[in-house]
């Protein structure tokens, strides 16, 4: 009889677990997968995962075409009224925000990792004509392999390194996002760190080119861009952040140190000009400098002008994109970055019109179809709908993002989800959202307070 309960009991145990084991397995999958990518096949994957949305919804309207066709005139008037502004000494936050070397143009440069120097007050000189050398690699900088979802921690912690301030990825992150699933940091996120844990200064800016990057790193200093990435059918596109330590002309190439990608022996990932350009354009040729404050003035004479204003920058992209959607009107990135770039600048200047020509800028690129992670990352459509009344466009595009278990940790959503109630009256529903943001990321309460 014992024997028989035995038997029995055995049974039980391994019913329960085979059926524990069936429920739990495609989670325990992609979680391996998450940490240790390379380990896991994509035959494995594709047998566990949830098909991933094709596209975030379009809209339900068309885009304002007499609204498109005035954004031009908003740009040249706002340009005519604008007051020039004197070159900005860098500050500490953006919100929500050694000399250059002297190069010889016909060899590889290889240029160490900056020294501490005395602190001096240098005035800024016009960029010279020297010609920039044709190869350059950026030495003692090393790289790491990022945790999950922790890439801008990770090239933060790579590009601080190199300035000689040691940190922790694990502890970037857990300051930046306390959330260990949170699936995004912004730029000003990481800037913010910068300026307030470190004696460095850091500073994120848009309208960035190939030629501005190989400038910047001919005079010593790595770049930090935010871009798109595509590494498989399965995992779908989702934005990535990239150090850029180097270039060659020779090849058209830049080498990057690419914390999710690699090689982890860090001599770098080239990829050509071209392609690190289409990519980078996703997220409006967004880049992050870190520096030593006394490298201020030097810094300014890197940067083109227009990008050393906020009002400008914003302008100087928002013409450009306008001027690239036009010519490539099935561009959805081109769109995005317009809508973007006029939304900013909305916010900037207190002119509710350019809230007006950054929604149907973003109604263009939703017909055209944009990834479904966009708005994990970039957020600027919330903000133009939510001034033009449009309530139902904030509400279908944030519960397109919560309909995934990543969606589901990105605080921005509900922060927005939040504005979208009050502005329908919703006080509970409003609190309830604002409440799930705060506790995703407390880090927040300081932004809604500002």
């Amino acid at each position: 009889m014992r024997k028989k309960y035995f038997w029995l009991g055995l049974l039980g145990v391994l019913l329960v677990g085979s059926v524990g084991l069936y429920l739990l397995y495609p989670r325990l999958i992609l979680a391996a997968h998450a940490r240790y990518p390379e380990a896991v096949p994509d035959r494995l994957l594709f047998l566990v995962a949830t098909p991933l949305p094709t596209a975030l919804p379009a809209p339900t309207r068309l885009a304002d075409g007499n609204q498109l066709a005035v954004i031009e005139d908003q740009l040249v008037e706002l340009q005519a009224s604008a007051t020039p502004l004197p070159t900005p000494t860098l500050q500490p936050t953006f919100t929500p925000q050694s000399s250059a070397p002297d190069p010889s143009p016909s060899s590889e440069q290889v240029l160490p990792s900056p020294t501490p120097e005395p602190t001096q007050t240098a005035t800024p000189q016009p960029p010279t004509a020297t010609p920039l050398p044709t190869a350059v690699r950026l030495e003692n900088i090393a790289i790491i392999p990022q945790k999950f979802n922790n890439c801008g921690p990770a090239n933060l912690t790579i590009t601080l390194g190199y300035h000689g301030i040691e940190v922790d990825q694990l502890d970037v992150g857990d300051a930046i996002k306390p959330n260990y699933d949170d699936r995004n940091v912004s730029p000003w996120e990481l800037v913010d760190y910068v300026n307030s844990e470190t004696d460095m200064q850091a500073r994120y800016f848009v309208g960035g080119s190939t030629e501005l990057l190989k400038q910047l790193i001919a005079a010593g200093y790595p770049v930090i861009i935010e871009k798109g990435l595509y590494p498989n059918a399965w995992e779908g596109w989702m934005g990535h952040y990239l150090t850029v330590i180097g270039y060659d002309d020779i090849s058209e190439e830049f080498i990057s140190l690419d914390t999710f990608l690699g090689p982890w022996d860090s001599s770098g990932r080239r990829d050509s000009y071209a392609t690190v350009d289409e990519f980078w354009e996703m997220f409006n040729h967004t880049f992050i400098l870190v520096y030593p404050p006394e490298k201020e003035a030097e810094l300014l004479t890197l940067l083109p002008p227009e990008l050393n204003d906020p009002v400008t920058m914003w302008q100087f992209t928002a013409v450009s994109n306008r001027e690239q959607a036009l010519a490539q009107a099935d561009n959805p990135y081109a769109w995005f970055n317009l809508g973007s770039s006029l939304t900013h600048l909305a916010q900037l200047t207190d002119n509710d019109f350019l809230y007006a020509s950054a929604a149907a800028a973003f109604d263009e690129a939703r017909t055209v179809g944009l990834p479904w992670r966009m708005l994990w990352y970039q957020f600027e459509p919330y903000e133009a709908y939510l001034a033009n009344g449009r309530i139902d466009d904030v509400f279908t595009l944030s519960d397109a993002i919560l309909s995934t278990e990543g969606g589901q940790n990105v605080e921005e959503t509900y922060l927005y989800r939040s504005q979208a109630y009050a502005a329908l009256g919703d006080d509970t529903a409003a609190a309830n959202a604002l409440a799930t943001a705060l506790e995703l990321n407390p880090n927040l309460a300081t932004a809604v307070s500002d």
